[in-house]
């Protein structure tokens, strides 16, 4: 049975829409907050998100705002749907209008920029170590759940019952939900992958092919799985929907950001081109620093994160990566 007390979303970018409204299509209160206020005011006119999600008009069941305390009062559940940048301030925010909160949920994919800390340890400072945390993960473009096309996920938590309440929230016909209890493994998958799909970008902005794609996903995978279980995952998570699935989406189509980001690098765009091309944020860019220096922390070699950061950060050519990639000495697929 779902919870029939509110939930707070906050954050009214694409995936916060998309799941304000998957949520209100399930028959439930939902209060949708944005920092911008003109914004949300022009969104609670036109029952719209006409910049990220036109055509998919808003449920009676969702109301929006940019008052903060309003959106929180009285709230069963909170949903943070915020980039990495901002989750520690906005986090920090909503401690401070619900002092006694102790159970969060997020969707943001990503580490904290400047320490790549896991978000699930930013939650557990911020609301105390005995809270409980969940995160909602895998293969998703927002604009597909929005419209209400078939999607499968995974919601990560460290409270098996939190985890089966949210799971009761947001499970639908078309919204299929699976439960883990790898908060660590889920977090890793959603902060390297957009990394990878960076590097897939380029491969294809290159022209490289189809060969060159399915090599990096597939060596990718294998980066961000030997990294996770260093720290403490569990290896079949990463061949799951949180893992190889979102994986695979991230690196193949077009809707994804960083995979875009990624070919227009190799268009010969600089840095600043190629987010502004974007025009949203492109979680990859922040996350290759911090990924590649967890790697160097627990000695985990992952060369096509590397080789991404080193385009990025030290002026590396894109195709000059690509073939110090393809220089590497043969080895054997296990190791």
């Amino acid at each position: 049975m779902r919870a029939s007390g509110p939930i707070a979303v906050i954050g009214a970018g694409s995936w916060g829409t998309a799941l304000a409204v998957l949520l209100a299509r399930n028959v439930q209160q939902v209060r949708l907050w944005g920092r911008d206020r003109e914004a949300m005011a022009r969104l609670a006119r036109e029952r719209c998100n006409t910049r990220y999600l036109p055509g998919v008009v808003l449920p009676p069941a969702l109301r929006v705002g940019s008052d903060l305390g309003d959106a929180l009062r009285g709230a069963d559940d909170v949903l943070l749907a915020v980039p990495s940048h901002a989750f520690r301030d906005t986090l920090a925010a909503v401690a401070a209008e619900r002092p006694a909160l102790r159970a969060l949920a997020w969707v943001t994919k990503g580490l904290e920029p400047g320490g790549g800390r896991f978000l699930s340890d930013i939650v557990a400072d911020q609301l105390g170590r005995g809270s409980s945390r969940a995160l909602l993960s895998g293969p998703t473009f927002a604009g597909e759940v929005a419209r209400g096309l078939p999607t499968a996920v995974t919601l990560a938590g460290n409270a098996d019952a939190y985890v089966r309440r949210l799971a009761a929230r947001f499970h639908a016909d078309a919204f299929r939900v699976y439960t883990s209890d790898d908060l660590v493994g889920v977090q890793l998958c959603g902060a390297v992958k957009n990394v990878l799909a960076i590097a897939a970008g380029i491969g294809d902005g290159l022209g490289l092919g189809a060969n060159t794609r399915a090599a990096l996903i597939t060596r990718g995978l294998a980066e961000v799985t030997r990294l996770g279980v260093a720290l403490g995952g569990r290896a079949e998570t990463f061949v799951g929907l949180a893992g190889l699935g979102d994986l695979l989406l991230t690196c193949t189509d077009d809707q994804s950001r960083n995979r875009r980001f990624g070919i227009a690098l190799a268009r010969g765009m600089s840095i600043e081109q190629a987010a502004a091309h974007v025009g949203q944020v492109v979680e990859g860019l922040g996350n290759a620093r911090e990924v590649s220096s967890l790697a160097s922390r627990h000695a985990v070699e992952m060369p096509i994160a590397e080789q991404v950061h080193r385009v990025l950060f030290h002026g590396v050519e894109p195709g000059t990566a690509v073939r110090a990639l393809l220089a590497r000495r043969s080895r054997s697929e296990t190791d």
